[in-house]
């Protein structure tokens, strides 16, 4: 009993002990989580409360369920028995499991297989074809997205046809059923079918799902924040009779919501469970209480969800650094002067140490930087800027107008426009005069000519993503004019990257993490630069209209801000050159939400004024132009 409660605080003791009621655990960034939860589990089967077969703990990630069944194993000095572990896994491994045993009660057999995504974007094309459909008006990925989210919330075919707007929405909904229709004929599944089929199956066969009841008595669920729909049905179905659940959660760390996540569900946990125990776990064992202090003034700001005070016994002097640049290039030279400074004088090895940014096309004047400055980085989550599939596809355009000779580049805009389209291209290159256009006009009038931005879906997120990398190529474009110059220096930076491919193995484990602010959620660093943090970027110029997606944004910051175990930095620019074109930028509102004697102005002293006396947005020499976003 000792081993199980050592080391933990109150609080934790609390929630590794409770019993009888439904759990609600409130647990802040750093506040030992995960700790909690195989503590937890360990305590009900070495009191006897539970066998570790009747324990179901559900996570997102496989590498977290085993991380969290490998520390309770130890706890109890189990061997690698099988048959009396939990199951430890994520919701679409436990559905498999269920559905290759009693699918057959629905009509799934056991043998089903699993579609990828690009199975299931070669079936909707089938399905396209045989409707007689455009893949440019329907495209095949974006008719996947409305897919799948009908199917994360719980929609057949006909509750999406039912709410249906428009004949396109109406069409998506036959495509559905037709899709569905083909899934079954070939006995496969798709990712989403793996929950819905479940929950289908509990809700249509009371004796199966009172059957699983029986089998896991005590379910765990993690992240139960970043749950949907359907996931929460399920487990709302598997808790029914004993209703021994424990949900851990965050609400100011909820930032999926654009992919279905709904934090209303662990906002509303106590209404699903009406004698929930509530305890929240807000000692911190990772940030320094400036850094927190700082986290917390931000997040404060939200009023729709519950917000955790999280405070720490770790101590420092250290404020948290705000630096204005004049431009985006300062912007990440500072960033990579800095680090070199940290690096040679802290000693902080540069695996310790992450940029994080808001969007994917922010890494590209970053990357650049970091190549000029010789400092290893890896891309987490990400390919390099110029690696990225719609950059390559742009550039091999722009190298077929500069020389028509190139067959490799032609062979690659072939692939990516189509035959069709290939002819018409190739004569609108010829009707150009290059020698009288610039690197910018060039760019426009390729994309523009070849209808390449058709291919994607703006409603979706990852070609929200593209079309953003394809704008930032603009400002490389901009800052060259002769498109000879422009492909010259894309070579040379290309050429770099060759370079770094070589030390790939030693990168990877020694350079400094770069990726975005949805990737970096789970980690932490001791160092922390968060990059961009203006207006139109953070928050995002998308979010600026919605109250709640200004909350969304606002989780964001928070999680990037939690990320940092010792030491902060907060970056903005006051002119960027973003997507081609040049504005003017207002601090985010999430700095002026950090108390002043919390922060410190980094130097050069030529380029830094108090950022709470820039003007505001209201003033004459402030330039907003949404097309840049």
């Amino acid at each position: 009993m000792e081993n199980i409660l050592e080391g933990l605080n109150p609080n934790q003791k609390q929630a590794v002990t409770h019993t009888g009621t439904p759990l609600l655990l409130l647990a802040g960034a750093g506040s030992g989580k995960t700790r909690v939860l195989t503590h937890r589990a360990a305590f009900f089967v070495q009191e006897g409360l539970a066998k570790p077969k009747e324990i179901l703990l559900l996570t997102f990630t496989n590498k977290a369920a085993e991380e969290m069944k490998v520390r309770m194993n130890k706890l109890l000095g189990i061997t690698d028995d099988k048959s009396q572990s939990m199951f430890a896994g994520t919701f679409h491994s436990f559905c498999c499991r269920v559905l290759r045993a009693d699918g057959q009660a629905i009509g799934v057999p056991s043998s089903f297989v699993i579609y990828d995504s690009n199975d299931q974007e070669n079936m909707i094309k089938r399905i396209l074809l045989d409707m007689d459909l455009s893949t440019t008006e329907f495209k095949p990925s974006s008719v996947l997205y409305v897919i799948e989210a009908a199917k994360n919330g719980f929609q057949t075919p006909k509750d999406l046809a039912a709410v249906s707007r428009g004949f396109k929405d109406t069409y998506i909904s036959h495509i559905y059923e037709k899709y569905q229709q083909k899934l079954s004929e070939f006995h496969a599944l798709d990712f989403n079918d793996l929950l819905f089929k479940t929950v289908e199956l509990f809700m249509q066969n009371p004796e199966i799902l009172a059957k699983y009841q029986e089998i896991y008595k005590f379910i765990m669920v993690d992240e139960y924040q970043d749950t949907n729909q359907i996931q929460y049905l399920l487990t709302k179905l598997i808790a029914g009779k004993y209703k021994q659940i424990t949900a851990v959660g965050d609400a100011s760390q909820a930032i999926y919501g654009w992919r279905g996540a709904d934090y209303r569900n662990l906002v509303g946990f106590t209404n699903d469970f009406k004698d929930a125990k509530v305890i929240n776990l807000e000692e911190n064992y990772r940030s320094t209480q400036t850094i927190l202090d700082a986290a917390n003034s931000v997040i404060s700001k939200n009023s729709s969800h519950p917000v955790l005070k999280l405070f720490t016994q770790k101590k420092s002097e250290d404020k948290i650094k705000i630096f204005e640049a004049d431009t985006e290039v300062a912007e990440a030279d500072f960033v990579s002067q800095k680090i070199k400074f940290i690096y040679e004088n802290l000693k902080i090895p540069y695996k310790n140490i992450a940029v994080l940014y808001r969007m994917n096309a922010q890494s590209r004047v970053l990357e650049e930087s970091f190549l000029r400055s010789g400092l290893p980085y890896v891309l987490l989550g990400g390919l390099r800027f110029y690696e990225r599939a719609e950059i390559k596809d742009i550039l091999a355009m722009l190298r077929f107008a500069n020389d028509q000779a190139d067959k490799l580049s032609e062979e690659r805009v072939s692939k990516a426009i189509g035959k069709r389209r290939m002819f018409s291209f190739s004569e609108h290159i010829k009707g150009l005069d290059l020698a009288k256009m610039t690197s910018l006009e060039i760019l426009e009038s390729l994309v523009v000519n070849s209808d390449y931005l058709k291919k994607f879906d703006p409603k979706d997120e990852e070609d929200q993503k593209r079309i953003e990398n394809i704008k930032e190529l603009k400002s490389v474009a901009t800052a060259h004019s002769k498109l000879s110059d422009f492909l010259e220096n894309i070579a040379l930076v290309q050429q770099e990257y060759s370079q770094q491919e070589k030390n790939k193995k030693k990168e990877n484990k020694e350079g400094i993490r770069l990726m975005t602010l949805h990737g970096a959620k789970g980690l932490e660093f001791e160092v922390v630069f968060l990059v961009g943090m203006e207006e139109g970027i953070l928050p995002h110029s998308r979010c600026l209209i919605d109250e709640t997606q200004i909350e969304e944004e606002r989780r964001l910051c928070y999680v990037g801000i939690t990320r940092a175990k010792d030491y902060l930095y907060i970056t903005y620019a006051n002119k960027r050159l973003y997507f081609g074109k040049s504005s003017l930028n207002e601090p985010s509102r999430f700095i002026n939400d950090i108390p002043q004697e919390l922060i410190e102005i980094e130097e050069p002293a030529d380029t830094v004024r108090d950022y709470r006396h820039k003007k505001s947005s209201s003033d004459d020499d402030f330039i907003y132009d949404p097309d840049i976003y």
